[in-house]
């Protein structure tokens, strides 16, 4: 496996080792003695998966206090552009972004620790996403930074984005105040 690190402390890219013939492919999603070499926590409480057509942008979530999480996260079937945004206060990246395409032909995933908001918009003509959280699910911790914010000037890859109502309504960057972590 090769594991990159992205230009936010944390935020990792892994490019798993991929074993391909006539019949298929066979990788390893998750291996906890591999990942715990990484800072990839070795306990995971939920699994997500979500099924989204293209140019549908899903995010920029996150969630704060007990209930924060972090998030190891590929594509089972499609392409998508897997978007993480700082939200350390004390981060000298904080308020950046940073990118990857992740597909069921790379087989790339990316790992995404406590302090990010999370989202990913869909490029191919329809993707199956599936990510693994460190945390459970809570609605009143849960956050969303509004995805097309002109301060964080995030370019999609998608014109005419599919996106739900609460995230054309979440909060600007400027306006999270308290909703961000130490």
């Amino acid at each position: 496996m090769i594991v990159e690190e992205t230009e936010l402390k944390g935020v990792v890219i892994l490019k798993p080792d991929v074993y391909a013939d006539e019949r298929g492919y066979f990788f390893e999603s998750y291996n906890k003695e591999k990942y715990n070499k990484y800072s990839i926590p070795s306990e995971f409480v939920q699994d997500n998966i979500s099924k989204s057509k293209k140019n549908t942008v899903r995010g920029l979530h996150y969630q704060i206090g007990n209930f924060a999480q972090g998030k190891l996260c590929h594509v089972v079937y499609g392409k998508v552009l897997d978007v993480a945004v700082d939200l350390r206060n004390s981060s000298p990246t904080f308020g950046k972004y940073t990118a990857a395409e992740l597909s069921d032909e790379n087989h790339y995933q990316i790992w995404i620790p406590i302090g990010f908001a999370h989202g990913f918009a869909v490029l191919s003509n329809e993707a199956i996403f599936h990510y693994k959280c460190t945390q459970i699910y809570n609605k009143e911790h849960e956050r969303a930074l509004y995805y097309a914010d002109k301060n964080l000037n995030i370019n999609w890859k998608v014109i005419e984005p599919l996106v739900s109502e609460k995230d054309r309504n979440a909060m600007v960057f400027k306006d999270i105040g308290n909703n961000t972590f130490i």
